[in-house]
């Protein structure tokens, strides 16, 4: 039988999602994503003429800048920021607007656990809104493992207290997300994999694998609602 967690929730239990089009005027594109108590803001400007030194030319370079609720950022927010630019890079169509670069802001409103998760979701929204050409959406799960085994989705941070280890997945969703267009086989089969993996503590090849049903069984509820938000809120740009 499964337990029930403090905040009333079975394991396999999301926390309430919402999401916000455009709150920022200035930006191309925002977007301001929360799950339970855990608040994102996404703001998108570009792309931009010209790429950052390093980068190449003939593709489009995205920029991640992550702002913390209080004080600087250090290691985590660091770490954080390139996960997030690996990811948006594997989504977006970088060829279509070459030498050029879009800025994705993050500013962290709340945390109350799965901050990664919730600002990846934030960014796709984002990217949606300023109308960034996609390959496809991505959405993101936080799973942790606790010390008897049991895996818990989208945790909050008194849950996270208590993990041996936790993992932090994102999966592709189908261009179905982004336009109200069925999607065909080819982009059905693009679904299935794994774009981002992030893995901390102790976790067994089992304990991984329990984490990856779960959460792409979870991804699906993600998806569904940022179908129904995106296509509600913009029924014309998406």
């Amino acid at each position: 039988m499964e337990k029930s967690r403090a905040d009333g929730r079975n394991p396999n239990q999301l926390r309430p999602f919402s999401c916000t089009r455009n709150p920022l005027d200035r930006a191309h594109g925002s977007a301001r994503w929360a799950q339970g108590d855990t608040i994102v803001l996404a703001a998108v400007y570009g792309p931009k003429p010209g790429t950052r030194k390093g980068e190449n030319p003939e593709k489009a370079s995205i920029e991640v800048v992550w702002k913390p609720m209080t004080g600087q950022i250090g290691k985590q927010e660091k770490e954080y920021e390139m996960t997030l630019k690996r990811t948006l890079q594997s989504i977006c169509l970088l060829t279509v607007h070459p030498n050029t670069t879009t800025s994705v802001i993050l500013q962290v409103v709340g945390n109350d656990g799965s901050l990664l998760p919730c600002a990846i979701n934030a960014c796709c929204a984002a990217l949606v809104f300023a109308g960034i050409p996609l390959k496809h959406l991505a959405v993101a799960i936080g799973c942790g493992v606790l010390e008897d085994g049991e895996v818990i989705l989208d945790t909050n941070k008194a849950e996270e207290q208590q993990l041996k280890s936790f993992a932090h997945l994102v999966f592709p969703n189908s261009r179905k997300s982004a336009s109200s267009k069925e999607p065909n086989q080819k982009e059905e089969d693009s679904e299935r994999g794994l774009i981002t993996s992030i893995t901390h503590g102790v976790m067994s090849e089992e304990d991984y694998f329990s984490c990856i049903e779960r959460g792409l069984a979870a991804s699906s509820r993600i998806s569904d609602f940022m179908r129904t938000t995106l296509q509600k809120q913009a029924p014309g740009d998406v």
